[in-house]
């Protein structure tokens, strides 16, 4: 399904709500437009949701909002990030990687970039305490997978010799308002030589050599999720908190009702922080027994997450 021009995913079995597939990565400008759309397309579809872009502005369509956020750095130079942007320990990880022999650079997406990202994805079958959804997916699933928005994306891959140890992936949106990171990932056995810094650093060149004033690494927060050691690296790196207007625009009668009950929400957003820390240990100790017992029957490959990674993997 399509609206603007845009694939549109629908997620629900009984309420269907609607989003673009790239959302936070593509955004609506003319909404009336997409509502048309998603109205004639022959499928159902009780709300539709979207996210304002940067640069944060008030409200500007009159539907229902509610405030959304994004992990944003405003960019002018890498100098000013490096010299101002950035705490100590920050740059010294940055100066660390290149020390350690690491060199990042932008590259195309080829058959070597592939490969590298095939490896990494293997490297492991658990990352951040829960199941690598990449692990041992085959390398033409990989390709397919790293391959949208070819025409506005740009690759950068961090190198140790002639090994690809990192990749990031950024996607400028139409109005190259910012170059939100699809993927950034690095190899947990080189952590030591910090990477993902190296990656970052290089990102914040890319955007600034391009003229682009925003380097997004997907949400500030989740929910109702505790601070955590990724929320950190991203204030280390000089992301910002951004909140804004994430819109809800009903097309059903069922989609109607269902705002007013505040039903489009999860309903793991219902269940109290204490308990979805408990649950959370729990997944964590039992990926962490998986894990174990996969490697010790499976052959060591070579791995990778699209959420984004960071040193303490």
């Amino acid at each position: 399904m399509k609206a603007c021009g845009k694939d549109v995913r629908v997620k629900g079995r009984v309420l269907k709500i609607a989003s673009l597939d790239a959302d936070r990565y593509e955004f609506i400008t003319d909404p009336e437009a997409a509502i048309r759309d998603l109205r004639s397309s022959g499928s159902r579809v009780d709300i539709f949701t979207f996210m304002q872009g940067l640069p944060p502005a008030p409200p500007q369509f009159p539907y229902l909002w509610e405030p959304d956020n994004l992990a944003a750095l405003p960019i002018t130079t890498y100098d000013q990030w490096f010299a101002s942007q950035i705490d100590g320990k920050t740059r010294n990880m940055i100066r660390r990687a290149e020390k350690k022999g690491v060199v990042v650079r932008e590259v195309p997406f080829d058959d070597a970039l592939v490969r590298g990202i095939f490896a990494i994805y293997n490297e492991s079958p658990v990352r951040q305490g829960r199941p690598f959804w990449h692990y041992q997916k085959g390398i033409e699933l990989v390709r397919r997978e790293n391959q949208t928005f070819l025409e506005r994306s740009t690759f950068v891959a961090a190198f140790l010799g002639e090994e690809i140890i990192g990749f990031a992936k950024l996607v400028e949106d139409d109005g190259r308002q910012q170059a939100g990171m699809m993927q950034i990932l690095s190899m947990i056995a080189h952590r030591d030589k910090a990477p993902t810094n190296a990656l970052i650093a290089q990102a914040v060149r890319s955007c600034s050599n391009r003229g682009i004033p925003f380097l997004v690494y997907a949400n500030f927060s989740y929910g109702k999720k505790e601070h955590d050691s990724l929320a950190d690296f991203k204030i280390n790196n000089g992301f910002q908190k951004i909140d804004l207007p994430r819109y809800y625009v009903p097309l059903t009668l069922a989609g109607r009702a269902a705002l007013r009950l505040g039903l489009h929400h999860p309903l793991k957003d219902k269940v109290p922080e204490s308990v979805v820390i408990r649950l959370r240990k729990a997944r964590a100790a039992w990926s962490a027994r998986g894990s174990v017992k996969s490697t010790a029957v499976a052959t060591p490959a070579t791995s990778v997450d699209v959420r984004g990674a960071h040193p303490s993997e």
